[in-house]
């Protein structure tokens, strides 16, 4: 104990123990009162050592704890300031304010109300008070008089006084951890220094890690068993009125408040309607009325999570001579849906998105039909080719209706090879940073296709559109998918986009040379290359052009970027842009996170993509985290200036050895010199959108 690290102070009751062993007399003899808060500074604390007693005393049953809450007190255990977080000022013994050490069995004695306190757990009279405890409250010292043992019976809250029994269970499960002297930790003295083995080392931090597990498990059952008795005695629930369906369906508006059933219940979600994350809206079309019939179409919500939510607005119940509500409204919309190849990864069922496995997706430079993303916000519609008409509005109120065959015969077939991409591709990623809405696409999102139809140019200049409008204008596309209330999926893009030349804008009846298949469609569809997915509106009705963006919700309150600090509380839809063409993206495909890889050569692929028909002109990859780089192969031919719609596949090949832990990683360089950003927390937003940071996959190398 000699040294800087040890407390060289003669009043500290360190030296009192020191003294006692090497001169073989009490402690207590040679023991000086204790120094007030804060004057000893020494970085280890008191020891305790167990005896046979002790644990002879804590294999006992524990007593249940009695008297006021005062003397429950005394059944506090501290170990690294473990305390009430009521304390009071004399409870800051219990943080280790305090130069004192305890013995076990004088801690035991304290908890069980044993020896050494007098009636009703109070403490015997043995020296003089200790600052800082309450008057008449004296200071005792233990049997030995090695330590001095401090017993200021401290107000304990109703949660702590209950600890007596977790106590004893904590130091029974100290005394079979440890047969040695147990540290103590306090803040306020110093018992040992590193090299006094009678600090236990590893074994007394272990003891004391074990002892502090023990106390918080011991804790936590009492106070379920606390809430358990309280949920017993607790009152009756609440009896809620009882309404009809006519009643409720008085409630359609903010006005007269917004009711819903769900059930039998009754709720009233006015307060809800604009923190709806699908939208006031699509909210107000179930208001007055049933929940069945719209959740049934959007099936997410009936989770045990939504369904939690819902009952903090109960207000009421449904009369019991309410005929329940019609089969019929709540059928499922989405049994008609056609069949899909089981290796697509399914990310919602109802309505279905599923994304192409990240193996197979550069096994080919063209994504397979049946295992090309699917991205559906509704269910797919049944659409018979013979009686589809596509409306195109034209200037002047003129109207062009145009049949399958009409359109594949009236126009020039144009075919482009163009790659698509949800604007939630990789929002996986995001999500680890912050939680986000939306679906947790991983990598393939994303997919590359040959798309054959006429030119969207071609048809508006039959329509009677011109080359040019003055001002700013757009083409609006709705779908035939609609939702609950009728309205249909829709989008739109800019006039100039539309009628360009160089855009290569289609609408497609052909997907890598066959029919439109009935998820991607069927059967005609717009391409919009170079453009985030959501404006390629499926299964297309009706093409407008106006001096305003789509009114649609997927173009007004979706599909937008917003900064890392918005939250849902301060969203504005209106403030941001709506998504068009998407920034420069790469992933790697292969090999896969967490894969064991042989040492030698290994094989890095993947795919890069850029939007506005930029073409990627290099793709990094490093195998360190990104402290060194390699260049990766770009497979495939370069693509016209501006017109590069589709991604480009690339690879690396590279020796490693055995052994090594690898942190792979690509980021791609598109034409205008854009980069994808290292991380992803400074472009999180609260919808998972636009997630291109570097992609990063963990390998092991075997032995």
């Amino acid at each position: 104990m000699r040294g800087s690290a040890a407390c060289r102070r003669r009043s500290c009751p360190d030296n009192a123990y020191r003294g006692a062993q090497r001169g073989g007399g009490s402690g207590q003899q040679r023991h000086r009162p204790p120094l007030p808060t804060g004057r000893c500074r020494g970085p280890f604390k008191c020891v305790a050592p167990l005896s046979r007693a002790a644990v002879a005393l804590l294999s006992a049953p524990p007593p249940t704890p009695v008297g006021p809450p005062e003397l429950l007190g005394y059944a506090h255990l501290t170990l690294r300031g473990v305390a009430s977080p009521e304390a009071t000022p004399t409870s800051r013994l219990l943080k280790g304010q305090r130069c004192a050490g305890r013995r076990a069995t004088e801690i035991a004695t304290q908890v069980r109300g044993g020896s050494g306190t007098g009636p009703g757990g109070a403490p015997e009279r043995r020296g003089g008070r200790r600052e800082g405890c309450p008057a008449g409250v004296p200071a005792a010292r233990s049997p030995r008089g090695r330590f001095p043992v401090e017993r200021c019976p401290v107000p304990a809250p109703a949660a702590v006084s209950r600890a007596g029994p977790a106590a004893m269970l904590l130091l029974r499960a100290a005394a079979i951890a440890a047969g040695h002297r147990l540290p103590l930790p306090r803040r306020g003295c110093s018992r040992f220094t590193p090299g006094n083995p009678a600090a236990g080392g590893r074994r007394g931090a272990a003891t004391v890690l074990a002892a502090l597990l023990g106390l918080g498990a011991a804790l936590a059952y009492g106070e379920r068993r606390r809430r358990v008795a309280q949920a017993a005695q607790a009152p009756p629930s609440r009896r809620y009125p009882r309404y009809t369906r006519e009643e409720v369906g008085r409630h359609r508006s903010p006005q007269d408040r917004v009711w819903v059933t769900h059930g039998t219940d009754v709720f009233d979600v006015t307060d809800f309607v604009e923190l709806h994350p699908g939208g006031a809206e699509k909210l107000l079309l179930a208001a007055g009325g049933a929940l069945e019939p719209f959740w049934a179409l959007y099936a997410v919500h009936n989770e045990p999570h939504v369904r939690e939510l819902l009952r903090e607005f109960k207000v009421g119940e449904l009369s019991p001579d309410e005929p329940p509500p019609d089969p019929a409204a709540a059928q499922d919309p989405f049994a008609g849906d056609p069949p899909r190849h089981p290796g697509l990864r399914i990310s919602s069922r109802k309505p279905f998105n599923a994304e192409t496995p990240a193996e197979l997706l550069t096994e080919r430079f063209l994504t397979p039909n049946e295992l090309f993303f699917t991205r559906n916000h509704l269910p797919v519609p049944a659409v018979d080719p013979a009686s589809y008409r596509l409306r195109v509005e034209g200037p002047e109120g003129r109207v062009l209706a145009l049949s399958l065959s009409e359109l594949r015969s009236r126009f020039p077939k144009h075919e482009v090879t163009a790659t698509l991409q949800c604007a939630g591709n990789r929002r996986s990623e995001m999500s680890r940073v912050r939680p986000v809405q939306g679906l947790p696409w991983d990598i393939g999102a994303i997919g590359t296709a040959r798309w054959g139809g006429a030119r969207l140019r071609d048809v508006l200049l039959q329509a009677g559109f011109g080359e040019e409008r003055a001002g700013e204008w757009h083409v609006c596309f709705e779908g035939l998918d609609a939702g609950p209330g009728g309205a249909p999926y829709g989008a739109s893009i800019p006039y100039g986009r539309a009628i360009s030349t160089g855009a290569d804008v289609l609408l497609a009846y052909e997907m890598n040379g066959e029919e439109l298949p009935r998820d991607h469609g069927f059967p005609v569809r717009v391409v919009v290359p170079g453009v985030v997915g959501a404006r390629s509106v499926k299964w297309l009705a009706r093409v407008a052009v106006s001096a305003a963006e789509s009114p649609s919700h997927w173009q007004q309150n979706d599909y937008k970027g917003f900064s890392p600090c918005v939250d849902w509380d301060s969203v504005d839809y209106s403030a941001a842009p709506a998504i068009q063409e998407l920034p420069v993206q790469s992933a790697i495909t292969h090999p896969r996170p967490g894969a064991a890889v042989p040492p030698g050569e290994l094989t890095v692929k993947g795919y890069a993509w850029s939007g506005g028909g930029r073409d990627v002109v290099r793709v990094d990859v490093s195998l360190d985290g990104g402290r060194s780089w390699r260049v990766a192969n770009l497979e495939g031919e370069r693509q016209e200036l501006g017109r590069a719609w589709a991604w480009r596949l690339w690879e690396l090949r590279a020796p490693v050895a055995a052994g090594a832990d690898l942190e792979i990683v690509c980021k791609a360089v598109d034409g205008s010199y854009n980069v994808q950003p290292d991380t992803v927390a400074p472009i999180w937003n609260l919808r998972g959108v636009l997630s291109n940071a570097w992609h990063r996959v963990r390998v092991t190398v075997t032995r």
